[in-house]
């Protein structure tokens, strides 16, 4: 029997947010297009996979999904496209080449490797060859997604100069538009980034909601179990239930730490895969034991079950708390179903197909915001979803040196284009230096160099 909206737990909203920097023509190993096809095989193609068979089977608003117009132009691009073709290849090569090995183990995970490099390569030829928006817009059509714009680049918003903040902002949304052919009604705001005055930004680009993270939201003592309208505007903002996110992933936790899942960390680099299992978080990598696909699929059943109580658990919460059905979002990166996370895609399907079962209405932000669960208005302060919830991943000591020069480049560029003579008309090396600065400002070098993760490729970029 279908369960109406009165014996429904609450509404839940998982929302993807899909990210990478520029990587075409920007190295290989272990950083640059390596990274692009790691994430492109093991993590796009798995979740879209999801997307469709549920969206063939008539499911409609399943997830909200965010695609940069970075990452959206280079799943587009003809080069990146033939190069992504050719690592699969190698990919089930070096796979082949483990099944004449003389250990039995060795043998036994070549065709594992090789059974997958197959199925990824059957999904190029008929998802991806010919680009990722055409894929994209098949499930805007099924209904099954709604999808999430913003800045063309990836900055941190909250650090850039007003006029660049709103034209990074137009060009993000009217590249989206020409891809698909419709322009996002929300979207992602980069790293959750938020200072005041932003959603004046986002109304005047028609932008009616926005990400942003939990303790923005608490700070003020507002609750996520329900979307807010900014205070002075008509745009939404949807918080990150940590409660809930947390217990699929966070800095210290979560179901991919778990023993029987792949290690991400621990790397084969004679035949270049990765074939132990966690083991336990505090196991050297040379002492993790063989990763058993078998195994972890086993416990990927258990923690499924264990985030549909959690969810359930936190719907009933705020029913009792507040005498209404709740909202609650949980948001994360998608590279971390696949890439990160190996087992993650096999989890989202469970979880999106078990949630209606236990009486959770799965939708998007867009239907939460349709079915009423928006409060009263609010004026939140700073905040993003870094570590500390503050600005200091993009703006502290480590970057001091990023900050400057971001705002020194931005200062430059803006007063070279006054003094063009707008009668002389469009000025192709103004819109290359334009381009060039959205790319510098991009939000990523300073999170690799705070977090000391391949901090010198970060700085490299940086000063190109």
């Amino acid at each position: 029997m279908t369960r109406t909206q009165q014996e429904e737990l609450g509404t839940f909203c998982l929302v993807l947010h899909t990210h990478l920097p520029w990587l075409s023509h920007h190295g290989s190993w272990p950083v640059g297009e390596e990274w692009l096809y790691q994430s492109w095989s093991a993590a796009y193609d798995p979740v879209f996979n999801v997307l469709n068979r549920l969206a063939g089977e008539g499911r409609t608003d399943l997830v909200t999904l965010g695609i940069t117009p970075v990452l959206a132009a280079q799943l587009d691009d003809p080069y990146t496209i033939t190069n992504y073709q050719s690592w699969l290849s190698d990919w089930q090569w070096r796979a082949a080449g483990m099944t004449a090995s003389a250990d039995t183990q060795t043998r036994r995970m070549g065709a594992w490797e090789a059974g997958r490099a197959r199925i990824v390569l059957d999904s190029f030829d008929k998802n991806w060859s010919r680009g990722g928006s055409p894929t994209l817009r098949g499930l805007l059509d099924a209904g099954a997604i709604e999808l999430l714009g913003g800045p063309a680049t990836h900055p941190f918003q909250p650090l850039l100069r007003e006029e660049v903040t709103r034209f990074g902002l137009e060009v993000g949304l009217d590249d989206t538009q020409l891809r698909i052919g419709s322009r996002p009604q929300g979207i992602w705001a980069p790293e959750c980034g938020y200072r005041p005055g932003l959603a004046n930004i986002y109304e005047s680009a028609g932008v009616g909601h926005f990400m942003m993270d939990g303790p923005t939201l608490r700070h003020i003592g507002v609750d996520t179990d329900q979307a807010h309208p900014i205070s002075g505007t008509d745009v939404i903002a949807f918080g990150r239930d940590l409660d809930v996110t947390y217990r699929v992933w966070s800095p210290k936790r979560g179901y991919p730490g778990g023993k029987w899942y792949r290690d991400f960390h621990s790397h084969n680099h004679e035949w270049g895969f990765r074939h132990q299992r966690v083991t336990s978080r505090t196991t050297a990598s040379q002492d993790k034991e063989p990763y058993d696909p078998q195994r972890a699929s086993e416990a990927v059943r258990i923690d499924v079950e264990d985030f549909i109580d959690t969810v359930a658990n936190r719907l009933r919460t705020i029913r009792a708390e507040r005498g209404r059905p709740g909202l609650t979002v949980a948001a994360f990166d998608t590279e971390l179903f696949g890439h990160w996370w190996l087992e993650g895609p096999e989890w989202l399907e469970a979880v999106l197909r078990r949630l209606p079962a236990a009486g959770i209405r799965v939708t998007t932000l867009r239907g939460a915001i349709e079915s009423g669960h928006v409060g009263d208005p609010i004026s939140p302060e700073s905040g993003s979803w870094g570590s500390g919830k503050d600005w200091h991943i993009w703006n502290g000591e480590a970057v001091q040196a990023m900050v400057s020069d971001h705002y020194n480049a931005q200062t430059r560029v803006l007063e070279y284009l006054k003094g063009l003579d707008p009668a002389l008309g469009r000025n192709p090396v103004a819109d290359q230096l334009v381009r060039d600065l959205l790319l510098a400002l991009a939000s990523d070098w300073a999170f690799m160099v705070s977090h000391d993760s391949a901090a010198d490729y970060a700085w490299s970029r940086h000063h190109d």
